[in-house]
């Protein structure tokens, strides 16, 4: 546990308010919240979030993920969640560090590290694990050098490498490869999913989609259900909702004009999966959220 003390620590030193902040490491993000938070929908990409601090949990499809102290998460497409901070208070507040992965150093790396022997190869997209000792210790050279920006440029690249390689050597190594393959069912599904990504305004059905990746449409409901925890459709949708949500809540549009916006035809059914979805009509759940003093989703 000292280990991740320390990480906390040094994550608390680097930011400078609740939400998301910005290191001198690229592709190194530290958050903080000093208080519960409601759950919020968000995309979330291909990244590891190592948590120091509280306690936090994140929902894919009917999969529930938590987090504490020492647990991480990996994600290996861009998924559509909803999170929320469970525990954390201004004395005591919830930290964790995010890092998005380098497709080109980790492809490099793929190559050459030997997978663990026996590891299960589960598809799923999402995942939460307790963080080894040695994983720990990467993460935390990694972050010592926001204390030595000189080392930074030379020293950086080598911390990276090493967090890495120990999610690639370890039981997350099948997964991890599956984010720089570019062959089989698997790679297929990241293929279907950028594309909805692309496409999630536009109707289509599931022979298109299918057609678009190279799949029959059983094995590509079968294996995007596998990796997602949801239909295709089911995943359309979400980003519709999320991305409604977003149209109202920031850019201050209408119920009906955001529904058309994001490729809903009736009105009703918008706001009735809308209800379903977010717990309450699109109108009261907007003025909800603007009445709350600090919105964050996480």
């Amino acid at each position: 546990m000292e280990k991740i003390v320390e990480i906390a620590k040094i994550i608390a030193r680097n930011v400078s308010k609740d939400g998301f902040n910005a290191t001198l490491i690229e592709r190194v993000t530290l958050v903080r919240s000093s208080t519960v938070t409601m759950p919020m929908p968000n995309v979330y990409r291909p990244q590891l979030c190592l948590v120091a601090q509280g306690h936090k949990e994140v929902t894919l499809g009917d999969h529930t993920f938590k987090y504490a102290p020492g647990r991480y998460g990996v994600v290996t497409y861009d998924l559509p969640v909803v999170g929320h901070v469970v525990k954390a208070t201004p004395n005591e507040p919830y930290l964790c560090l995010y890092l998005d992965f380098d497709p080109v150093m980790l492809g490099d790396l793929a190559a050459r590290v030997q997978p663990m022997p026996g590891a299960p190869s589960q598809p799923i997209g999402k995942t939460v694990s307790d963080a080894s000792a040695a994983l720990l210790d990467a993460a935390l050279r990694l972050l010592r050098l926001l204390d030595a920006p000189a080392a930074l440029p030379v020293l950086g690249p080598l911390a990276e490498q090493e967090i890495l390689y120990h999610l690639l050597a370890g039981t997350e190594g099948a997964r991890m490869r599956h984010i720089v393959s570019s062959q089989g069912p698997v790679a297929q599904v990241g293929r279907a999913i950028a594309w909805i990504g692309k496409h999630f305004r536009e109707p289509f059905s599931i022979k298109r989609l299918a057609m678009e990746v190279g799949m029959s449409p059983s094995s590509l409901h079968e294996h995007f259900r596998a990796v997602t925890a949801m239909t295709p459709l089911q995943f359309q949708k979400q980003l519709r909702l999320q991305d409604a949500r977003s149209l109202m809540l920031v850019h201050d549009l209408d119920v009906t004009t955001a529904a058309f916006r994001v490729g809903y035809e009736s009105p009703t059914q918008f706001n009735r999966e809308y209800r379903r979805h977010f717990g309450e009509p699109p109108a009261r759940d907007i003025a909800r959220l603007r009445a709350l003093p600090d919105l964050k989703s996480y």
